[in-house]
């Protein structure tokens, strides 16, 4: 390097002495060259020390549970088969963009399963100390993987599953929450229709377990925001509503004066025939119509933007809520270790648990807040975006609603509500 350094000097002696003289031949030409070649040999030189630096791998699982799906009447845009693994694959990106200034390297391995047999079987040799595992899988399994964490050691995150009975009764002491409960859901719906003063509901619901715990959570949410149930109905009918909508829905909504459509129907077997087919002419919300979400294309804002382009890039395809919920908890994890990379047990998962806990932690996630952790039941706090197809329409928590801790308390289940408890069990 001093040889190289000599060189340069000697070549800026001379090309100072040529334009005293006035004979200069190059324009900088020689000392850029020069500056050029001995940053190259410089680079060269550092690339052992740089390889030799010790890089900590961090390994994360993905198990997700993918049965046969039932057949539905509109089936227009099924969704895509690697939905929330996409989400994680952006974060394991996005994480090693840092990662490699810090010797750290984040992989996945995804596995999808179509029984619960088979995912079972595969979690007994991937749950173990200090794993950290995404999972999408009905309520029963997140209870029995929670339960296997506990005793591995191991640290779950519930990327999809919304189910309210997970925070507020069957509480799982092992399991972060990343994807909203449905509760989150319909509370930001009836906070902007009490806004709205859209206080009469319509309600109407499908015959399947989602569906009518989509229904119990609006119940919930009217008698919370002051929403008054004027009619209820439930949808049973087989017929094929691509031919009869115009027919069957005016005379099936039928009712006392509403201001308001509010549709449970989680499978979307017929509630994307219900707007503009009503007796009365109303907005429709719910799971159609007006949306309550975790993640949608249409938001923009708080950086979203350059979220959803990455994604785009990356896999060819609209970022969706489950895609959102598994990036936080990739992300999540990526900033608890990043945090305390100088602490040798920043990479057990006891640790990481406690930090998610801890007032220390937030996550910049293009939602306008810094998402937290509720400490009694391991749910990601979150602004929830109400949508339509094209468009954002608001985002709840709604501007006036109050919290002693934070507004964002106000969508699901709160500390007093909730028989849980969350601690630090690893």
């Amino acid at each position: 390097m001093l040889r190289i350094f000599a060189a340069v000097q000697t070549l800026r002696a001379g090309h100072k002495k040529d334009n005293k003289n006035k004979k200069i031949t190059a324009k900088k030409g020689p000392i850029k060259a020069a500056f050029a070649v001995g940053i190259a040999l410089f680079s060269a030189s550092s690339l052992p020390a740089i390889a030799a630096k010790k890089v900590t791998e961090i390994p994360l699982h993905y198990l997700r549970l993918v049965p046969e799906a039932r057949p539905v009447l509109s089936n227009i845009l099924p969704p895509p088969k690697d939905l929330g693994e996409a989400g994680a694959e952006l974060a394991i990106a996005d994480s090693n963009t840092t990662g490699r200034f810090l010797g750290q390297h984040y992989t996945l391995n995804s596995q999808r399963f179509d029984e619960a047999d088979a995912l079972l079987k595969a979690a007994e040799s991937i749950i173990k100390k200090d794993a950290v595992v995404l999972v999408d899988v009905p309520t029963a399994l997140m209870a029995q993987l929670d339960k296997q964490a506990k005793e591995k050691g191991a640290l779950l995150f519930n990327v999809a599953n919304p189910d309210d009975a997970l925070r507020t009764s069957q509480c799982l002491n092992n399991t972060f929450h990343t994807y909203p409960s449905r509760s989150m859901l319909t509370d930001a719906l009836a906070q902007w229709l009490a806004g709205r003063r859209f206080s009469q509901w319509f309600l109407i619901a499908g015959p399947t377990e989602g569906d009518q715990a989509y229904l119990a959570a609006l119940k919930r949410s009217a008698k919370r925001f002051g929403g008054k149930i004027v009619d209820e109905k439930s949808w049973s009918f087989d017929t094929d509503l691509r031919r009869t909508a115009q027919k069957e829905l005016p005379l099936f909504t039928q009712a006392e004066d509403y201001d308001v459509v509010l549709v449970a129907d989680e499978e979307g077997d017929f509630g994307h025939y219900v707007p503009y087919n009503t007796w009365l002419p109303r907005p429709v919300a719910g799971t159609q119509g007006l949306t309550p979400v975790a993640w949608h294309r249409v938001v923009e804002q708080w950086g979203a933007a350059q979220l959803q382009s990455r994604f785009i890039r990356q896999q060819e395809r609209n970022m969706q809520s489950e895609d959102y919920a598994a990036w936080a908890a990739v992300r999540s994890v990526a900033e608890a270790v990043t945090q305390n990379r100088k602490d040798p047990k920043a990479y057990e998962a006891s640790h990481i648990q406690q930090f998610l806990l801890s007032d220390k932690f937030h996550l910049a996630a293009f939602k306008g807040h810094k998402l937290t952790y509720r400490d009694w039941n391991g749910q990601l706090r979150q602004p929830i975006p109400l949508v339509q197809p094209r468009s954002l329409v608001s985002q709840s928590p709604q501007a006036g609603y109050l919290h002693p801790v934070t507004e964002l308390d106000t969508l699901g289940f709160d500390r007093q509500e909730s028989q849980c408890e969350m601690k630090n069990t690893l």
